[in-house]
């Protein structure tokens, strides 16, 4: 088979590695047939990654379930699955409290697209074994498309966790989204849906600001803080710049979410948000525990994450097509 392998700044390439195999009765071997890039597989593209090339890349995919072991109750063969990004068992004390991206059961970190905590491959291959398979794999609810939900596997799932509590909590609450790709609009889109009463989005790209704009949100293309302007903040931008000015934002004992991958240090205000009360979460998303309630709201309708799709390539496209810079480009394998 052949895995997408990122070799370079803007450069991947089609490398062979040998079919995975079942190694367990509780394993399955999935073929990705609709899958995307992260927001921080475009910092990595760009070189601004933390792991010396080459590793396989990808991880986010709907994928088609091509063989489970004897122990496999979840999922079958020719099933549509949701295979989220981060290893895990299911029965650990972690993955039990829903820390799933801590699970004890595998290396630190275990991940698809990135060699931390093992080499496990990447989604923008031919065939992945998913260790775990009734712990990690979710069926796709019947009607929702493959191309809209390809993110499932984190971004949409995790824009989910970042405001839909939090709203929950605070019905009407005001919300700021500080943000440079889809993780922000798919944000944008959820806070609409479940009631917020204001959503300023704040992006310098003009194109991001428009679709924003469909979704119900304010745009501007630079933050000036705003004391004590919004209850709730995302910022997904992996700048501590703009971080900073997220959280001069909030109202006191306001929630502020970084999902930003900050692979560059910097300051924080510290004295304003003691003032203020803020509380700051930064953090890599234990998706699995989210994604079957981020794929109802999709199925509810109330919810168009399919605009966040901004090219569908073909499967065959994706060494050219992956480096260039795109929004949301989803890739897409014909099957037989």
């Amino acid at each position: 088979m052949r895995e997408l392998t990122y070799v370079a700044r803007r450069t991947v390439e089609w490398r062979e590695a040998p079919d995975p195999k079942l190694q367990s009765a509780g394993q399955a071997i999935v073929a990705p047939l609709a899958a995307t890039s992260c927001d921080v597989d475009s910092s990595i593209l760009a070189g601004h990654g933390f792991i010396d090339p080459p590793f396989a890349l990808g991880h986010e995919c709907v994928a088609r379930v091509v063989e489970t072991g004897d122990a496999v109750t979840a999922v079958a063969p020719g099933d549509l699955v949701v295979v989220p990004w981060s290893i895990n068992c299911g029965t650990c004390e972690r993955c039990r409290a829903g820390l799933t991206a801590h699970c004890t059961a595998v290396p630190y970190m275990a991940m698809y697209g990135a060699p931390i905590g093992g080499n496990w491959g990447g989604l923008f291959s031919d065939l992945v074994r998913v260790p775990y398979a009734d712990a990690m794999l979710v069926p796709l609810p019947a009607g929702l498309d493959p191309v809209a939900m390809a993110s499932a596997s984190d971004n949409w799932s995790l824009a989910w966790r970042l405001i839909a509590p939090h709203l929950k909590a605070r019905p009407g609450a005001r919300v700021l989204v500080v943000a440079r790709g889809s993780i922000g609009l798919y944000v944008c889109d959820i806070a609409r849906a479940l009631g917020a009463s204001e959503v300023l989005y704040v992006d310098p790209d003009p194109e991001h600001r428009t679709l924003a704009r469909t979704f119900g949100a304010a745009t501007a293309d630079a933050l000036d803080p705003i004391p004590q302007g919004y209850d709730i903040a995302v910022e997904a931008t992996g700048r501590v710049d703009q971080l900073a000015l997220t959280v001069k934002s909030l109202s006191p004992e306001g929630i502020c979410e970084s999902a930003g991958n900050h692979f560059r240090p910097g300051e924080l205000p510290l004295l304003d948000m003691y003032l203020t009360g803020v509380t700051l979460r930064v953090a890599r998303d234990n998706v699995r525990a989210h994604i079957p309630d981020a794929l109802e709201l999709a199925a509810s309708g109330r919810v168009a994450p399919e605009k966040v799709v901004s090219h569908v390539f073909d499967w065959e496209d994706l060494p050219t097509a992956l480096p260039e810079k795109h929004l949301k480009p989803v890739f897409v394998r014909v099957e037989d």
